[in-house]
C-alpha cells in the first residue's frame, strides 16, 4: 500500500489551491480541515467509515453530519471525493500537508521547542527572534517540557533540528570517547 503522505499530497495541493482562491481565506479553511481531520481520527468514525454495509452516500452523509462547522459546497465535494475513493481516513495527513503548504505560502513555519525546564514568555520570544533570523522565516513556537534533556533546548523547524540539550552533548561525548 502506498504511503499515506504520498496519497495525501495531491489532495492537500488541490485543497490548498481551492482555499487560496476562496474568499473565505486560508485561515478559515485551515480550521475546517483541522476539524475534519480530528473527526476522521476518532476510532468510532474510522470504524463506521470502513463498514462495508454502508454505501458511499451513507458514509458521506455520516461524515458531513459529524462536522460542527458550516460546510461550504467545495468542502462537501472534497468529502464525497475522499469517501468515494476510500481516502477519507487520509484526512489527518491531508490536513498536515495543507498546513505545511499554508505556512510556506505565508512565509512561516512551526518551531517545535523542547526545553528541559519551563520557559518564560520573554525567553521564548528571545529564542524565537534569534531563530527567525537564522531560518529567515516567521516562526510559530510550540513549547513542550522534557526533563530528560537535563538542560538546554531542542528546536525542530521542519526537518532541521538544533539540539543544544545537555543530553545531546553527553551523547556526543559518549560517541567521541567510544570511537
Amino acid at each position: 500500500m502506498a504511503e499515506l503522505s504520498t496519497i495525501a499530497r495531491p489532495y492537500a495541493e488541490a485543497l490548498f489551491a481551492t482555499a487560496r482562491d476562496d474568499q473565505a481565506g486560508l485561515a478559515s479553511w485551515s480550521a475546517l480541515v483541522s476539524e475534519m481531520a480530528q473527526v476522521a481520527n476518532l476510532g468510532n468514525v474510522r470504524d463506521a467509515l470502513t463498514d462495508p454495509r454502508l454505501n458511499v452516500a451513507q458514509r458521506t452523509e455520516l461524515f458531513t453530519g459529524l462536522i460542527k462547522s458550516p460546510l461550504p459546497e467545495k468542502a462537501r465535494n472534497l468529502i464525497a471525493l475522499l469517501v468515494s475513493n476510500n481516502r477519507i481516513l487520509a484526512l489527518p495527513q491531508i490536513a498536515e500537508q495543507f498546513e505545511l503548504l499554508k505556512n510556506r505560502h505565508e512565509g512561516t513555519a512551526l518551531a517545535e521547542i523542547t526545553s528541559a525546564y519551563p520557559l518564560a514568555d520573554e525567553q521564548v520570544q528571545l529564542l524565537v527572534s534569534g531563530l527567525e533570523k537564522k531560518f529567515g522565516l516567521k516562526l510559530k513556537p510550540v513549547v513542550t517540557v522534557d526533563p530528560s534533556l537535563i538542560g538546554g533546548v531542542r528546536v525542530a523547524v521542519g526537518d532541521q533540528v538544533l539540539d543544544t540539550s545537555v543530553q545531546a552533548q553527553l551523547a556526543r561525548m559518549r560517541d567521541t570517547l567510544a570511537a
